[in-house]
Formats: C-alpha cells, sequence, structure tokens
C-alpha cells in the first residue's frame, strides 16, 4: 500500500495536496538537515525480531512541482479578482463567527467552521493552567501566519519562488492594563513589531522588499490592528 502511494499518488501534487492526503507534516529536528519538505512517522520498523528503530516517509519537492504550486495559486487568485470584478455585489460580506466558551479556569474553546477549534489558556501565575497559548500570543501568531500568507501570495502573483519566508511578531505589553491597575495603561500591546526574513534566488532585495510593503499593506489581521475599526459588544444574560 505505500509503495503505490509513494508510486503512483504522491508524485506530482502540492504541499498542500499531499498533507490533504497524509495530514500535517512532522516538525522534528532529527531530519531538518536532510532537505525534505515532508516529513512522516510510519511507526515501528517491520521485518524485525526486535523493532528498536522506527521508519519514516521523507519527501521533497521538486522545481517543477513548485513551479506548479505557484501557478495554482496565481491562477486562483486571477480568477477570484475576475469573479469579483463581474459581481461586486459579492465583494463585501459577514465573516464566519468564532465563538468561544469557558471549559474549565481559564481554558477557553473557540469553534467555528468546518469543525475549526482552537484552545486558549493563561499562564499559572495568573490563575490558569498553562496548557494552551494565551488569547495575546494567538493574536501574534494570527498576524504572522497573515503576513506570511499576504507575502506567499503576492509573490506567487508576481511569479516570484520564494526560497526563504519567515514571519515574526512580537510585542510589548504591561500587565497593569489587563489588571486594571491603572486605567491609563492599555490593557493591549504598547506596540508591536514584525520582522520578515524572506529570499529568493535572482530576486533582487528592492523587489523582495516591494513584495512584502504591498503584502503588509494588504494583511486583513495587520490591517485590523493598525487601523481603529468599528467594534460593539452584546451583551446577552444566560
Amino acid at each position: 500500500m505505500l509503495v503505490d502511494v509513494v508510486k503512483n499518488i504522491l508524485p506530482g501534487r502540492t504541499r498542500a495536496e499531499i498533507e490533504e492526503i497524509l495530514g500535517p507534516s512532522l516538525e522534528t529536528s532529527y531530519f531538518k538537515s536532510t532537505g525534505r519538505d515532508l516529513i512522516y512517522g510510519l511507526g515501528p520498523q517491520r521485518d524485525s525480531y526486535f523493532s528498536i528503530d522506527s521508519e519514516w516517509l521523507l519527501t521533497y519537492q521538486t522545481r517543477k512541482e513548485i513551479v506548479m504550486s505557484i501557478t495554482h495559486i496565481r491562477q486562483s487568485i486571477e480568477n477570484v479578482i475576475k469573479y469579483l470584478f463581474e459581481h461586486p455585489g459579492e465583494c463585501r460580506y459577514t465573516d464566519k463567527a468564532a465563538t468561544a466558551v469557558l471549559e474549565e479556569g481559564l481554558r477557553c474553546r473557540a469553534d467555528g467552521p468546518s469543525g475549526a477549534t482552537l484552545i486558549s489558556d493563561m499562564p499559572k501565575a495568573i490563575g490558569g493552567g498553562g496548557l494552551a497559548p494565551s488569547p495575546g500570543w494567538l493574536l501574534r501568531a494570527a498576524l504572522a501566519n497573515c503576513d506570511t500568507t499576504v507575502i506567499a501570495m503576492r509573490a506567487a502573483q508576481l511569479g516570484v519562488t520564494l526560497s526563504t519566508l519567515e514571519v515574526t511578531v512580537d510585542s510589548e505589553s504591561d500587565d497593569r492594563g489587563l489588571l486594571g491597575m491603572d486605567d491609563t495603561i492599555s490593557a493591549g500591546p504598547l506596540g508591536v513589531r514584525t520582522r520578515v526574513r524572506i529570499g529568493a534566488d535572482g530576486v533582487a532585495p528592492a523587489r523582495l522588499r516591494e513584495i512584502v510593503e504591498w503584502a503588509e499593506a494588504h494583511s486583513p489581521v495587520g490591517d485590523a490592528i493598525r487601523r481603529a475599526i468599528l467594534s460593539k459588544v452584546e451583551v446577552e444574560i444566560a
């Protein structure tokens, strides 16, 4: 069965398609130096009386497969832009809701469309269990992921094959705002810093900076953080 998957099912597919079939790739430092793009643990070593080792499936994308992935992204974006120009009434819509419930202590679970689930918790020092990221970290992760996505989209639109893309977001906070110790101090971050590490063979640094600048201006999460947007709270007593 594994041979059939490797020889007949996986070749020619994009990373996203492979992960849809096999699930998310494992992030393990053990195989980091192999240069493989996708890593999967297959279980204990077979054909051995004593299974003292494990078997792994390591794959990598060829240049052709990477180009196919970029082409697919570019064509998809172009198709959506064309459709929205032809159907302007469908450009604006209500985003899908995220509904959070308190599970235990300060641990919360947010549910969304298609079974999406996100868990948050707070550090033990403030009364949480410390078993999941805090909402503040998830906000930074959302910004990092969103910026990374839009940079990749813009690069694909321009036909640029990125060899490196890493976005790191950190911030500075003052707990006195969260705890209500001083109303002159904001509860949210006092400042946010985004660092982008980007590279592409044969592409001038100025062009890569233009891609990042364009993406920063069109990142939905980044825009929501930078711009004062209308926000309304409704309270229902159960």
